[in-house]
């Protein structure tokens, strides 16, 4: 068999579970349309202008981060159940090897990642009629945020043993990186708002590079601080290559038990 497709494989088996949550992807659905046409519009008309010309346009790539975010995000808690339950035993005794069990489970994130976020992407092009080659690089970063928080998510509930502690751990972190980045508020805002140190973690985290090239893609006229896209994807990058390889390792050490 091809290298890499047992990999690919294992991916589909966890979009096929994916699409087995409804209920809860209409509730983060309805989360994300909620903060841009509820939240977006009723700012929209509360925040100065002269900080944020418009606060919708200006939050509107954020969600489309957020989104790619959540929907990545899940695959952590069921390769947590899955060996709390010792299930992770049926999947090593399938003709596949563990690196390809590993690759595919991270990449099963990146999937949901990706395909869940295109219609926010879409959203983005409709409302910005923004169709330029630059959309090639806006799926590119959202490969990279999705592979990223992918590994972050796996890595978290692989870390420790005990399940009450994987739980907290990750809504720690779920709600730290969602409330902690550029998503909602602009960098200069947050500059004057929190400790250097503490600034520099919010804005270098991977959701606030994210928004932050896909607001110089669709909504350039918004923003007001000055980035290089270029050293935005490295970041990105390094962040990138960082977590998949930590949560590669933690996931193959608890696979050999």
């Amino acid at each position: 068999m091809m290298f890499g497709a047992p990999a690919f494989m294992v991916a589909y088996r966890d979009l096929q579970r994916f699409w087995k949550y409804r209920w809860w992807l209409a509730g983060l659905i309805a989360m994300n349309l909620a903060d841009l046409f509820i939240f977006a519009i009723v700012f929209r008309g509360i925040v100065r202008r002269e900080v944020i010309p418009d606060y919708f346009h200006f939050l509107a790539p954020g969600i489309a981060s957020i989104a790619a975010f959540a929907a990545a995000f899940t695959i952590g808690r069921e390769v947590m159940m899955e060996l709390r339950r010792g299930f992770h035993h049926y999947l090593l005794s399938l003709p596949i090897s563990r690196v390809d069990l590993v690759l595919g489970r991270i990449l099963g994130g990146v999937v949901r990642g990706v395909i869940y976020q295109m219609p926010f992407l879409a959203l983005l092009v409709i409302l910005t009629g923004m169709v330029s080659p630059a959309l090639a690089l806006a799926l590119i970063v959202t490969i990279m945020v999705s592979a990223s928080m992918s590994s972050l998510s796996i890595a978290l509930s692989t870390a420790v043993k005990s399940l009450e502690m994987q739980a907290t751990i990750r809504s720690i972190t779920y709600f730290a990186i969602f409330f902690l980045s550029n998503v909602f508020y602009p960098e200069n805002v947050l500059k004057t708002r929190f400790p250097e140190p503490l600034y520099t973690i919010i804005v270098n985290n991977p959701i606030s590079i994210a928004t932050s090239i896909y607001r110089m893609i669709f909504t350039p006229e918004i923003i007001q601080d000055t980035h290089q896209v270029e050293v935005l994807l490295a970041k990105l990058t390094l962040w990138t290559i960082t977590l998949v390889v930590v949560g590669a390792i933690l996931y193959d050490r608890n696979l050999k038990g």
